[in-house]
């Protein structure tokens, strides 16, 4: 008689490892952010997405244990001295502020994304470089549209007037289709408008989800450094402003780009948050028209208001938006409390930055009454401005209109503003009197050890006093405007 042959328990783990490394595993991911739960959940713990996480398939094992073998490279590697850099120099645009970002141009496949919210000007911006990259690079470019049909871009390309022999438009959401136009066509420049909206059958998960955009930027990237194609790729924003999709995206690409601006203003910025290619805190500054959009070499008149006699309530400073100094206006309007408690109502700066000056300049000064008025700041042109050098011309201006006391208008004002009433050092003093003295401005308040003797030699017809705190910074300033 045969008795049956047992069987181990080792042997048996071994028989169900094999079988789940076979077997497709059921996981799950959320479709906003990439997260990845043990199990389904209604809200993304990591995001707080509700209904965004979806089942995928994910086959062979979570751990694996396997040796990997080498093989030989494509291309051995090389001393670094006798490798050239040319194919890696960066080609203008054409388009002055987008190559001053950039560090110089779009660099051949090199992968830029540019982020910002619907509407600020990404597409028109685009249409321009694509239009200034067919005239002048000798190379076709390429504008994949899958948001919008060729006629609607054609519209706005006879409305810029961006139109060109060598400009091609397509209207495709698919990831297949959008490399056929690239074998088609050969293009030098290829935009992408936008990347959540490009799909391939390949992936798992819906159009736009996190899943499909990792797929076809990934694709896209091994496309553009194969070919050499500079390309460009549009990305959503979220709620808070920043890039859409998973994080992975702006990992994968060379250069992220964010497109700001206010939808009631003209002005519009590019600002670097990576470049490989060069400096990563470069910004560039635009104009919107009915045109188009044009790029503003010199951007410092719009931030500024001139007036035929002095106005109480109003100082000027210079902010710097990455290397740039922009010479920016701060207004300030004290007024009574009508009901309730007083509002502090800002526009263009920091509401928490300006609470503490308020605070700092009813402390510290005997003349200024400020806990029971209402305060409204606001700066000019629309831009932003929360670096702390700005805070010695927010506490001027609130003390300029509580006082109604006119402030000269040849005056600029630099410095942070401690709790205790002190002014603080900030950062590129020279660089900013420089660009107050070309327009003019013949007086600057700055903090203690800034001044010419410790930052170097002060600009031509420009004189420079030092404050410790912010009462010597009022009666330097009032001085100046009974001079």
């Amino acid at each position: 008689m045969t008795t049956p042959r047992s069987t181990s328990p080792r042997a048996s783990t071994a028989g169900r490892s094999r079988a789940s490394a076979r077997e497709p595993r059921p996981a799950y991911e959320c479709d906003a952010c990439g997260h990845q739960p043990p199990k389904w959940v209604g809200r993304c713990p990591e995001c707080g997405e509700w209904g965004s996480v979806v089942e995928c398939t994910v086959t062979g094992p979570l751990v694996s244990g396997r040796v990997v073998s080498s093989r030989m490279p494509a291309e051995p590697a090389r001393p670094i001295a006798t490798i050239s850099a040319a194919p890696a120099r960066a080609r203008p645009t054409g388009v002055s502020e987008l190559d001053r970002v950039l560090g110089g141009g779009l660099v051949p496949g090199a992968v830029v994304l540019l982020a910002g919210e619907p509407g600020v000007g990404k597409s028109t911006l685009l249409l321009d470089v694509a239009q200034q990259w067919a005239a002048g690079a000798g190379s076709p470019s390429l504008v994949v549209s899958g948001e919008e049909s060729v006629s609607q871009v054609r519209l706005r390309a006879e409305r810029m007037g961006t139109l060109h022999e060598q400009l091609y438009l397509a209207a495709e959401s698919d990831l297949s289709a959008v490399l056929g136009h690239l074998d088609a066509v050969k293009p030098g420049l290829l935009v992408l408008d936008s990347v959540q909206t490009i799909s391939t059958t390949g992936t798992e998960g819906v159009q736009g989800g996190v899943t499909q955009v990792r797929a076809v930027t990934a694709a896209l990237v091994a496309v553009a450094k194969e070919r050499g194609i500079a390309t460009v790729l549009v990305g959503h924003v979220t709620k808070d402003g920043q890039v859409a999709g998973p994080r992975v995206l702006e990992h994968l690409v060379d250069v992220v780009l964010h497109f700001e601006g206010d939808k009631h203003s003209s002005l519009r910025m590019v600002r670097g948050v990576k470049n490989r290619f060069g400096a990563a805190d470069e910004v560039g500054c635009f104009e919107m028209h009915e045109g188009g959009i044009s790029s503003l070499a010199d951007p410092s008149g719009l931030f500024l208001t001139r007036y035929s006699e002095p106005v109480p309530g109003t100082c000027v400073t210079v902010a710097m938006e990455g290397r740039r100094a922009l010479v920016t206006e701060v207004q300030a309007l004290i007024g009574a409390t009508v009901a309730g408690s007083p509002r502090r109502t800002v526009s263009g700066l920091d509401g928490a930055r300006l609470a503490m000056v308020l605070a700092v300049l009813q402390r510290r000064t005997e003349r200024l009454t400020l806990h029971d008025r209402e305060v409204f700041a606001a700066t000019v042109g629309g831009i932003r401005v929360v670096e702390p050098a700005a805070d010695l011309a927010v506490a001027l201006a609130v003390a300029s209109g509580g006082l109604n006391l006119a402030i000269a208008p040849h005056l600029v004002a630099i410095g942070e503003v401690g709790l205790t009433g002190e002014v603080r050092r900030v950062g590129a003093v020279p660089r900013r009197l420089a660009e107050a003295a070309r327009l003019g401005f013949r007086l600057a308040l700055v903090p203690s050890g800034c001044g010419p003797g410790s930052s170097g030699v002060a600009p031509e017809n420009m004189r420079v006093i030092e404050v410790t705190d912010v009462r010597a910074a009022l009666q330097a300033a009032a001085r100046a405007s009974a001079e």
